[in-house]
């Protein structure tokens, strides 16, 4: 008995697309190679052949996977939106201002230790003015505002001092996100890099303190 032969090979046949784990895994180490090629040289300065140089690929299979340079950046930009979104949380206020901004303060915190390369993709971009930034803001701007009323109404329940809620919410950015931001400028001014577990906790305690003493939030708010 004979075998048939094997279909001859054309070169117009279809080609084949890796399988699912092995493309997820592929998106996952573009994406990390995107995040610190954008962080470290701005969305101008940054090449599709220095992404594909970190993520050990040449240009041409970069480009298997991603469309362009601007459709990879807006990829990384919608992460970074989701991840500020998943961590803002300000829905159990019934707890009050002082675990409520005490929980946010150290999400905010621990967000810029893991990951202050994204936090500076987002600070740098929201600098040139945020024009792929922009149209991804709709939820956080709702958030936003509904933080602020959240806020507002702990100042009528007397539970804080009458801080202008927005100010308040633009403070806690600036101070939390200065960690990931100027990471290199703390690590020069205090002689060493961030530390360790008990490092960081001595960080937030810090930042916590301050910003509940100065919105007037007392033991029991």
């Amino acid at each position: 008995m004979t075998t048939a032969a094997a279909a001859p090979a054309h070169d117009d046949a279809p080609v084949t697309r890796p399988p699912g784990r092995i493309r997820a895994r592929m998106l996952a180490a573009i994406d990390a190679a995107a995040i610190e090629v954008f962080a470290r040289d701005g969305y101008q300065g940054a090449t599709t052949q220095a992404i594909a140089d970190v993520a050990g690929l040449s240009k041409a299979q970069l480009h298997y996977y991603i469309g362009s340079k601007e459709a990879l950046y807006q990829r990384v930009l919608q992460d970074i939106v989701d991840d500020w979104i998943a961590i803002f949380g300000f829905a159990d206020a019934h707890h009050g201002p002082r675990k409520v901004l005490g929980d946010y303060i150290r999400r905010k915190m621990l967000y810029s230790f893991e990951h202050p390369a994204r936090s500076r993709i987002f600070a740098a971009e929201t600098m040139r003015g945020a024009p792929l930034l922009r149209p991804l803001m709709g939820t956080s701007q709702r958030r936003t505002s509904q933080a602020a009323a959240v806020i507002t109404a702990w100042i009528d329940a007397g539970l804080m001092r009458p801080v202008d809620p927005l100010l308040l919410l633009f403070h806690i950015w600036a101070v939390t996100q200065h960690y990931a931001d100027y990471e290199h400028q703390i690590a020069f001014f205090r002689g060493r890099a961030l530390g360790d577990e008990a490092d960081r906790e001595r960080l937030i305690a810090e930042v916590t303190g301050f910003v509940l003493r100065g919105a007037g939030v007392g033991e029991g708010g």
